[in-house]
């Protein structure tokens, strides 16, 4: 673990610290715009599983309102236009998750533990998993839940911190998750500002 806190330390030093600090800044925004925005923001989550984030970016920010308004024909539509990868059951997934915009206002609004409410994302919202409903909490501001992908486990593997998975249960998630807060409080990050160091650390990118 300790050649890993050097890596992230010498990363804090660069100049990507700042890139880092001005996207968390950019989620905690996000958290505070209407809805329909942060409604935007989870269907870019249901959309990202098995897929790459920056596809999917370039997805969300065509479709835009239409997360909202259109069809579930037109919606696969347009994700088969674009070349998405899962047109179907994702559009599908979609439509349905409107049915839980008040639902989803009122949990990102209370005083719930952030653990809570990605429980109760991933349990209700079909397309959510724990990693899909951590990412779409991370990026509206939530600062202590862990966003686990390849790319995390990879580098942890690399670093010998972990051994890679056959399968990610909900149980394997929990205890990843504990390492990377064990990591955090080492080199004094939250989690959120953990996943993007880690993340350029394996892609030399700050995406979201």
């Amino acid at each position: 673990m300790n050649k890993l806190i050097a890596s992230i330390e010498s990363l804090k030093d660069n100049n990507i610290s700042s890139v880092i600090t001005e996207r968390i800044k950019e989620f905690s925004e996000l958290g505070e715009l209407p809805i329909e925005k942060i409604f935007e923001e989870l269907c870019f989550c249901i959309l990202t599983a098995n897929c790459a984030a920056i596809s999917c970016i370039e997805v969300q920010k065509r479709i835009n309102i239409g997360f909202l308004n259109y069809s579930e024909e037109e919606l696969r539509n347009k994700f088969k236009e674009y070349g998405y990868r899962f047109p179907n059951i994702r559009a599908k997934y979609i439509v349905e998750a409107r049915e839980h915009i008040l639902d989803i206002k009122k949990k990102i609004n209370s005083n719930m533990d952030e653990m809570m409410i990605r429980e109760w994302l991933a349990k209700t919202i079909k397309g959510l998993g724990y990693k899909e409903a951590s990412h779409f909490l991370r990026n509206i501001g939530f600062k202590n839940i862990a966003i686990i992908d390849f790319h995390i486990i990879d580098i942890l593997e690399k670093f010998r911190i972990i051994q890679k998975p056959k399968s990610l249960s909900k149980k394997k998630y929990i205890e990843i998750e504990q390492v990377l807060k064990k990591i955090g409080d080492r080199v004094n990050l939250d989690l959120d500002e953990l996943d993007l160091y880690l993340w350029y650390m394996e892609t030399e990118k700050v995406l979201k």
